[in-house]
Formats: C-alpha cells, sequence, structure tokens
C-alpha cells in the first residue's frame, strides 16, 4: 500500500482517475492536488473507501509541486494544457525521485518529456507518459500486434471521436487550438512528416470514418504522440496517422474557424479602453456556445469512440486487425482517466520497472493492462474495458474476433 498523488485531481480526467483509484484497493492515500482546492475538497467528500485528501498546487511552481506530491510513491499528472505545464510538472516530479505517469497528447510537449530520459534514468525515475486512450490504449493495442498478430506491422491508422461531455474546461479547449495551430506530425511513407490542417496536405488525409456505435463523420489530422513514438520503438512501420473529431461536428467547425480567422492569439489588444487577449475572448465564446451546439445536434450524454486499424504480413500473407472502442455515457473523462489510473496502478505495483521517460508501447504490457482492466474497471463503470476487434485475412475474409477472453 503506498501514496499517489492526482495532480489536477479534480478535473474531468482527474475526477474519473481518482475515483478508480480508490476503488482499486491498491492505495493508502491518495491526494488530489489541484489549483481549485474548493473542487478537490468537494470531491474528496464524494469519493469512499480510501484515505483521501486535497492540497492546493500552482502548476508553474516546481517548488509548490514538489510540496503537493511530497511522500508519493507515484504521481499522476492530469494537468492541461501539457505543452504549457508538462515539462514543468516532469522536471519537479524527478526532482523529487518520484515515479511518473500522465496524459500528455500534445506532441511538441512528448519531445520535450522524453528529452529528460536521461535525467530521470540518472535520479531512479520511472516516467510513463502519455497513458490515456489516444495516445495510450492505441500505443499498447499496437504493441500487441506487433508483439502477437503479426510478423511486420507496416500501417497504423488511428482514429477518435468524442464529445457531449457535461462540462468541458478551458484548458481542453486550449489544447484543441493549439493543436490546429502547429504543424501536425504524421508518419508517411517511411519518413516523418509534417502537414498543416488548413492547408492542402492537411486536406489530403481527412476522410469519412465509421465509428462504432457513434457515428459516421469527417476526420482531420491531430498533432498526436503516437506519429513520432510509434515509428522510434516499433521497427519497419512505414505508415502511422492521427486522426479525429471533437462532437459536435458544428462545434469542431467553431473551434477551427476561430482558428482560421486568427482570433486565437496571446497577445493582447485594445478594445475600447481595455486590453483582451483574443485567446481568452475566443475560449470563452466557444466555451459559451457549446451547449447549443450540442442541443441542435441532439446530443444529449458522453460518447466516444477510439478505432485503431492496424495492417501488415503474418506468415506472408497481408492482415488487416481494427480495433474499436467505444461507448454512449462515457466521454473524454472515462476514456482518458481510466486507462491513466491503470497505468498509475501498474507503476505502483511493479509492472513497470524500466527507468527513464517512455511512451506506452515501451514499458506497458498489453496483457497486464487489459487484464487490469477486466478486475479494476468494472467497480467504476459497471462493466469491463469494451474491444470490439474485427480481423481481415489474407483473403480478403472479415471476422470478428475476442482476443482477449
Amino acid at each position: 500500500m503506498s501514496k499517489v498523488t492526482v495532480l489536477g485531481g479534480s478535473g474531468i480526467v482527474g475526477s474519473i482517475a481518482a475515483e478508480t483509484l480508490a476503488s482499486s484497493g491498491v492505495f493508502s492515500d491518495i491526494t488530489l492536488a489541484d489549483i481549485n482546492v474548493a473542487a478537490a475538497k468537494k470531491l474528496v467528500r464524494k469519493i469512499k473507501g480510501t484515505k483521501l485528501s486535497a492540497v492546493e498546487v500552482d502548476a508553474e511552481s516546481p517548488q509548490s509541486i514538489r510540496k503537493a506530491i511530497g511522500g508519493s510513491a507515484v504521481v499522476l499528472n492530469c494537468v492541461g494544457p501539457f505543452y504549457k505545464y508538462g515539462p514543468t510538472i516532469l522536471k519537479a516530479v524527478i526532482e523529487a525521485r518520484t515515479n511518473y505517469v500522465d496524459v500528455c497528447d500534445d506532441f511538441d510537449a512528448t519531445e520535450k518529456l522524453l528529452a529528460m530520459d536521461d535525467k530521470a534514468k540518472k535520479s531512479g525515475v520511472s516516467a510513463l507518459i502519455g497513458m490515456g486512450s489516444s495516445p495510450g490504449v492505441a500505443n499498447v493495442l499496437v504493441r500487441f500486434c506487433a508483439d502477437s498478430l503479426f510478423d511486420q506491422v507496416e500501417v497504423v491508422d488511428i482514429y477518435h471521436a468524442h464529445g457531449g461531455e457535461k462540462g468541458e474546461g478551458a484548458a481542453v479547449v486550449k489544447h484543441r487550438i493549439h493543436s490546429m495551430k502547429i504543424p501536425v506530425p504524421m508518419f508517411l511513407d517511411g519518413k516523418f512528416t509534417t502537414v498543416n490542417l488548413f492547408e492542402d496536405s492537411g486536406k489530403a488525409l481527412e476522410e469519412e470514418t465509421e465509428f462504432k456505435d457513434v457515428g459516421t463523420y469527417n476526420v482531420y489530422g491531430y498533432p498526436h504522440p503516437e506519429t513520432i513514438t510509434l515509428p522510434k520503438y516499433l521497427k519497419g512501420i512505414k505508415r502511422v496517422t492521427n486522426l479525429g473529431l471533437v462532437l459536435p461536428p458544428a462545434y469542431a467547425e467553431l473551434i477551427k474557424g476561430m482558428v482560421r480567422l486568427g482570433i486565437t492569439n496571446e497577445k493582447p489588444v485594445g478594445v475600447q479602453g481595455q486590453k483582451v487577449i483574443p485567446l481568452e475572448f475566443a475560449v470563452a465564446h466557444i466555451l459559451s456556445q457549446r451547449e447549443r451546439l450540442m442541443k441542435e445536434a441532439g446530443i444529449n450524454q458522453p460518447m466516444g469512440c477510439l478505432k485503431i486499424v492496424v495492417k501488415g504480413y503474418k506468415d506472408g500473407g497481408k492482415n488487416t486487425y481494427i480495433f474499436s472502442m467505444s461507448s454512449k455515457g462515457q466521454g473524454m473523462g472515462e476514456g482518458t482517466g481510466i486507462p491513466a489510473a491503470l497505468g498509475t496502478i501498474l507503476m505502483a505495483t511493479g509492472k513497470i520497472t524500466e527507468k527513464g521517460v517512455f511512451p506506452p508501447e515501451v514499458c506497458v504490457n498489453p496483457l497486464d493492462l487489459l487484464g487490469l482492466a477486466k478486475t479494476k474497471v468494472k467497480t467504476v463503470v459497471g462493466r469491463g474495458f469494451p474491444i470490439a476487434i474485427e480481423h481481415i485475412n489474407k483473403d480478403g475474409k472479415a471476422q470478428k474476433v475476442n482476443l482477449f477472453s
């Protein structure tokens, strides 16, 4: 039994992770650290079964971070946006010589975190980054394919669509805006490259995709870390893409429109004698329209789907496996928070022993994760970790399979 600290513990992702950790019976103490300590204290009163506490933390202050995580065996970081806070937090955790898990889905932040590998090794720290849905579960399933289903994996196409959560924070919207403004990394024809969402290079990758139980939508390039980590750690891959959409589509188009119009800069501008930061206005406006757009689209509950298409060779023949994890009634909080909690449990129970900074495909044993999901997730959501799998063999015959019974 040990102590875990959840940074950002009262947020949409952190709160689900905290509930999962509390129900696991693995930890004797759970600390929820958040800038909104009142919300953290409210959640502490709600969660049953484990000794919980709440503390205030400033994610921009290394001293505040080190104080908040004192005595922890492992830290789970759910503070976003990661391009802003991720490197500062990991550096402070490494200096505290504490093991670490996060849900970082910003590729530029991922590169900065991976650059701390030597520091983590010298400090004897294990740091698992990007342990959510995508990245996270997606990486682990691709590794399972490489280890068990293929002689050689050649193509990995990752798709995701989610939305409808009861609430959405400014950090999530800022992450989406950031993702639309920067070059989007892809691995195409055996080479790393980048595309621009609003230019021909990005539009060429857009496609209509069917998501199990959720619907069929047009998806666009996302700058998620899988496209830079999977080719690095799983040799021989020729293509890795990541395409997604936030629901409803009109909400995604509103965010894209604000970015396209240039109303997302961080330099203040004068408006009737007042200084206004365009980004803060854009985020406030986007959030003010969210409820209306969801109502018009008929979305009244969280929903989401992660779809992973893996192609390669087995015994000389081409094979394809399609993994779909879908739900209605669950959204980003569950899709990200539950895998993050499972990764944290694996770290705390000695299933992850490598020292350094690494993505999920390097250190998470797929069967460990899926086995843990069967025994721990039911206590939170009332059922297991549902994965629908379709196999298309070398003759083009498709059939549903159950690989994890």
